[in-house]
């Protein structure tokens, strides 16, 4: 079984708070009556025993390590339970420990990061813990087999050192000619961040960068790309900036997909 599970924590946003807010916003629209509960791959996520709301993580008050490590354990239990998990967030801080709990389970895990950002500053305005600095965190832990990251238009001298010192494969949103050949072997984590979406199709985040994917780029990647689907995460909505929950419903549809496609690779159906 899948279990939804919310990291509502923002204190490691650099411009603006607000994706505290976002789980019980994606959950509502998950199962809003303006939609049906069948994947577009004819999951019917309506069906009892392929998936399930469980609580948010607690994270009041809790910052840094201490939020980090509550998160880790959280998301380490219930795949020690042998439930699959899909996080929504908050800021896109909580995918390191989410992802390095997933690490511990499946060797040789990939992830699949799609962003405008590659969040993998060093160090960010002081913060370490950063939401612009997971995946740096991720990579010099040695846990991960590879980074394939599409859809980024941010990237900056500081960054680039980055991506060459990891060995990360980078799809610039200004080239996606390669998107349709990305394979894995092994586990892979899919990890959305909705400003990788173009602010028209994502208004609800707290970093508007113009030019980028598409609602239906972002749903067919992770419908079609070849490897394993064993968990992810979808952050960074922001309610505050949401308009008429436009955002949440498009943070819900790619969360069914991803649900189902974990179904459909984990043999569940």
């Amino acid at each position: 079984m899948i279990h939804v599970v919310g990291f509502p924590q923002d204190n490691n946003s650099s411009f603006m708070t607000g994706p505290a807010l976002a789980p019980a916003r994606i959950r509502e629209a998950i199962v809003s009556p303006s939609a049906n509960m069948t994947s577009e791959t004819g999951v019917d996520l309506g069906q009892a025993g392929l998936w399930e709301n469980v609580p948010d993580v607690m994270l009041n008050g809790l910052h840094g390590q201490t939020a980090f490590d509550a998160i880790k354990t959280r998301v380490a239990n219930i795949l020690a339970d042998g439930h699959a998990v899909l996080g929504l967030g908050g800021d896109h801080s909580v995918s390191y420990p989410a992802i390095l709990a997933h690490a511990s389970v499946h060797p040789k895990l990939s992830i699949l990061h799609i962003d405008a950002h590659c969040d993998l500053y060093a160090d960010f305005e002081g913060n370490p813990y950063s939401h612009a600095s997971p995946f740096a965190r991720l990579m010099e832990s040695g846990h991960i087999a590879r980074l394939v990251q599409v859809g980024i238009r941010t990237l900056n001298p500081a960054q680039q050192t980055q991506v060459d010192r990891y060995g990360v494969e980078m799809h610039h949103m200004r080239d996606l000619s390669g998107i349709d050949a990305i394979e894995f072997e092994g586990p892979v984590y899919v990890s959305l961040d909705l400003d990788g979406l173009d602010p028209a199709f994502a208004p609800g985040v707290s970093h508007h960068e113009p030019g980028g994917l598409s609602t239906r780029q972002v749903l067919r990647l992770i419908q079609t790309f070849r490897g394993h689907l064993i968990g992810g995460d979808v952050v960074e909505l922001n309610p505050l900036r949401d308009i008429n929950g436009m955002t949440a419903m498009v943070a819900a549809k790619c969360a069914k997909e991803m649900i189902a496609r974990m179904v459909l690779d984990a043999g569940l159906r």
